[in-house]
C-alpha cells in the first residue's frame, strides 16, 4: 500500500519505517528541510534500538522515502497518516495547530479517496474537528478520518509496532474499516486484536491507557514514601502486590517520578478535558501533583544528608534521559534534579549514555559531561542515579570507592541490594527502603 506519514518526529518516524518493513511505499514529510536532508542522507534524529536496521534496509530497498513536498506524499497516497506534535498548553490542553493545520493544508491536495489517519495523541472529538474542516472543500466520499493511537514505549518501540498487544482503529466507515484491517493484518498474525470502535472511543483509550499507567507509578511512588516512614521495604511490597492476577507485575517500580513525552502531557490533557465537561477528576490531579514532587525527591533526600547547605557540593549524576533505552529528555527527571542542585550551589558531574547531547543544549557548561560514568564520579561528593540504564546495575564498587571522594550514593531506581551497599562501604539511599550505611 501506499502511505503518506506527515511528521518525522519519535511517532513519525517509526510508523513510517514499520510499514515499510512489510513492504508497503512510504513517503515520510516534515517542513524542516535540514532533517529531511539528514533524513535522506541516512542519519536517524533520534536513538531508539533496532531502527536503524530497519531504516537503512527500506531506505536502501526504496521502499522508506523522505520529503519536504506536502503535495508530492499525498498525490499518489491511500492513506495519510498524521503523526504531528500535540505540545501541551499553559492549561494543559493539547495544541492541535500542527494536526488542523494539515488538515487544512489537504483541502487542496485530495483528489481521490484517501483515509486520513490521527496517528497523534489528541483529544476526543478531534477527528470530527478534522473531518469538518476537510469536508468544507471537499465531498465527503473523498475521504475518511480514522482515529488509530499509537502506543509505543521508547526503547522498544519497534517491536511494540511490528508485534503490538492491539491496534485500535476509531471509525465507523465500513470502507475505512476494512482498508486498516488489511494494512494491519501483517502485525497481528500471531492472533493478538485489531479493536474497532468509534473514533471517540479510540481517542479516549490513549488517554485512558497512559494516565492509568501514570497513575500505578504514582501509587507506587507514595507507598514507597510511606514505606520509608513505617519501616517497610518497597521492593517486598512490590512482589507481595505483583503476584496478585489482578493487578500484576508491570508499572511497580518506584523512582524519581515519570517523564517522557507521553504520560505528563497526557495526564494532563485529560484532566483539562475533564474540567472542559465539568467533571473534577481528582484522581488525575492527585497523580500530576505526587510526581512533580517526586521528581526532586532524590534533592530533598541529598539537602538533608548535607544539612540543606550544598554549596560548592559536587555531585555525579547517573542517568539524564527519562528512561532507559532512549535520548528523550522530554519532562526527564534528571532536568528537574539539575535546576534544583544548581540553584542549591552546587556541582554537577553528569554521564548518559545517549542524552547527555540534548542536555547539553540546555544547560551549556553549567554541568560537566562525562565520557563515562566513572569519570563522572572523580571528586564528586555524592552519587545520584537517576535513569536505570544497564550499565549502571554492576559497576565496580572498588572504582567507585576510589573515585568518590565521599562513599555516599542516592539510588532513584532501587538497583542495589541493600546488604551488597552494606558491604561495599558505602551510604546508601534509595526510594522506598531502609538505609543502609557500611563506611564504618
Amino acid at each position: 500500500m501506499k502511505i503518506a506519514v506527515i511528521g518525522t518526529g519519535y511517532v513519525g518516524l517509526v510508523t513510517g519505517t514499520c510499514f515499510a518493513e512489510t513492504g508497503n511505499q512510504v513517503i515520510c514529510v516534515d517542513i524542516d528541510a535540514q532533517k529531511v536532508a539528514r533524513l535522506q542522507k541516512g542519519e536517524i534524529p533520534i536513538y531508539e534500538p533496532g531502527l536503524d536496521t530497519l531504516f537503512d534496509r527500506n531506505t536502501r530497498q526504496g521502499r522508506l522515502l523522505f520529503t519536504t513536498d506536502l503535495a508530492e506524499a499525498v498525490e499518489t497516497a491511500q492513506f495519510i497518516f498524521l503523526a504531528l506534535p500535540t505540545p501541551p498548553g499553559a492549561d494543559g490542553s493539547a495544541d492541535l495547530s500542527f494536526v488542523l493545520g494539515v488538515a487544512r493544508d489537504l483541502t487542496g491536495m485530495i483528489k481521490d479517496y484517501k483515509v486520513i489517519v490521527d496517528k497523534s495523541t489528541v483529544p476526543v472529538g478531534t477527528a470530527e474537528k478534522v473531518h469538518a474542516i476537510l469536508a468544507e472543500k471537499l465531498p465527503e466520499d473523498l475521504f475518511d478520518v480514522v482515529s488509530n493511537p499509537e502506543f509505543l514505549r521508547e526503547g522498544v518501540a519497534v517491536d511494540d509496532f511490528l508485534r503490538p498487544d492491539r491496534v485500535v482503529v476509531g471509525t465507523r466507515s465500513s470502507r475505512a474499516r476494512k482498508l486498516m484491517g488489511q494494512l494491519y493484518e501483517p502485525f497481528v498474525r500471531q492472533g493478538n486484536p485489531i479493536l474497532f470502535m468509534d473514533e471517540r472511543s479510540a481517542e479516549m483509550t490513549k488517554y485512558a491507557a497512559n494516565s492509568y499507567l501514570a497513575t500505578r507509578i504514582t501509587f507506587m511512588n507514595e507507598i514507597a514514601n510511606l514505606c520509608e516512614l513505617v519501616g517497610a521495604n518497597v521492593d517486598m511490597v512490590r512482589l507481595g502486590i505483583g503476584s496478585d492476577t489482578r493487578i500484576g507485575k508491570r508499572f511497580l517500580f518506584p523512582g524519581v517520578g515519570y517523564g517522557g513525552s507521553c504520560f505528563p502531557k497526557d495526564v494532563q490533557a485529560l484532566a483539562k478535558t475533564a474540567r472542559e465537561y465539568q467533571y473534577d477528576f481528582k484522581i488525575l490531579h492527585s497523580v500530576m501533583e505526587v510526581n512533580t514532587l517526586q521528581k526532586i525527591r532524590l534533592v530533598d533526600k541529598i539537602k538533608a544528608f548535607f544539612g540543606n547547605d550544598l554549596t560548592g557540593k559536587t555531585f555525579a549524576l547517573w542517568g539524564l534521559a527519562f528512561k532507559p533505552n532512549t535520548d528523550d529528555i522530554r519532562e526527564a527527571p534528571a532536568l528537574y534534579m539539575i535546576d534544583a542542585l544548581l540553584e542549591a550551589g552546587a556541582r554537577i558531574r553528569a554521564f548518559d549514555p545517549e542524552a547527555m547531547d540534548n542536555v547539553r543544549s540546555i544547560f551549556g557548561d553549567k554541568v560537566f559531561f562525562a565520557k563515562d560514568q566513572y569519570e563522572a564520579l572523580i571528586g564528586a561528593d555524592a552519587l545520584a542515579i537517576v535513569t536505570e540504564w544497564a550499565v549502571f546495575r554492576s559497576p565496580s564498587f572498588e572504582v567507585m570507592r576510589e573515585l568518590l571522594k565521599s562513599r555516599v550514593v542516592f539510588d532513584g531506581r532501587n538497583l542495589y541490594d541493600l546488604g551488597q551497599m552494606q558491604d561495599a562501604g558505602f551510604y546508601y539511599e534509595s526510594i522506598g527502603r531502609d538505609v543502609a550505611d557500611g563506611r564504618g
